[in-house]
């Protein structure tokens, strides 16, 4: 794979809301630290993304020290939420899993109520380690995950972005390109690469993490949503669906799942690993 490196690292502490961009970030089990420990729910307990809510978009959340979170938005008062005392939980629907979350205060069910204008509460997920399995059909045994879409991790690549902008630019929705990479909402983005060399990988190290591919990722409407703006368009829909759609599902990324604990830093070598070799270096041997 050449001289593949980590370009960046994206940590998003609540689920659909801008994140932070570190140089470093710790690799727990269930994905990045402080990654998507948090979301929002509406009155039935359904997770609210940007599927639903493109406003979600301008909504920051920056981390704090102990797993509290700064809430900011246009026009609005930024606000601190602490992670909840231990308490009853409230059931949150994840794309048809039930999962546990400890709701936040009530300033911070009003002030995400009040961007929006819809009734949503904030929650939290106290113990990744023991709410949320991974789907079974792509699992190991063992492997959980946070309010994630569906995968502890999510690595994209420069080259292909670059690939897929060379496509938007040839059809008919050109001024809509090029995309910037946050369309994706990717943990970690990859460059040296040749493009969808990502497609190919099954084990990866990145710095002196091991990394197994658990599956292409599936895009939705959300990659059409601006992050600066909230304003939606046809793209990248539109050109994935002719150029890289398998089923039903079109596909742009790769879903990890962590084999070792580690810590991830931008400019980390990334290695394609044969099996030994990643159970070598997961089992700390090598």
């Amino acid at each position: 794979m050449g001289n593949a490196t980590v370009q960046s690292i994206h940590v998003h502490p609540v689920k659909a809301l801008r994140g932070v961009s570190p140089r470093t970030a710790v690799v727990e089990p269930w994905g990045l630290a402080g990654d998507r420990r948090w979301t929002l729910i509406d009155n039935g307990g359904k997770v609210v993304t940007q599927r639903e809510q493109p406003r979600l978009a301008l909504t920051a959340a920056e981390p704090l020290a102990g797993g509290g979170v700064r809430l900011s938005a246009p026009g609005r008062e930024p606000l601190t939420v602490e992670v909840p005392e231990p308490a009853a939980t409230v059931p949150v629907h994840v794309f048809g899993t039930e999962v546990a979350g400890v709701p936040a205060a009530a300033a911070a069910h009003a002030w995400c109520g009040a961007f929006l204008g819809a009734e949503v509460r904030l929650v939290h997920m106290d113990d990744p380690a023991v709410r949320r399995p991974v789907d079974p059909e792509y699992a190991l045994p063992g492997e959980t995950v946070s309010f994630a879409d569906g995968y502890p991790l999510l690595v994209t690549t420069a080259a292909s972005l670059d690939a897929l902008n060379s496509l938007i630019a040839a059809g008919p929705y050109a001024h809509e390109g090029p995309l910037p990479m946050n369309r994706f909402r990717p943990n970690v983005v990859v460059a040296g690469t040749e493009p969808w060399a990502e497609d190919r990988w099954r084990r990866i190290s990145v710095g002196g993490v091991v990394f197994r591919a658990a599956r292409p990722s599936g895009r939705c409407v959300v990659t059409t949503t601006d992050q600066d703006t909230a304003a939606r368009g046809r793209e990248p829909l539109h050109t994935l669906a002719r150029h890289r759609r398998t089923g039903g599902r079109l596909l742009f990324g790769l879903n990890l799942v962590p084999l070792s604990p580690g810590t991830l830093t931008v400019g980390d070598p990334v290695r394609v690993l044969d099996a030994a070799e990643s159970d070598a270096l997961a089992a700390g041997r090598s």
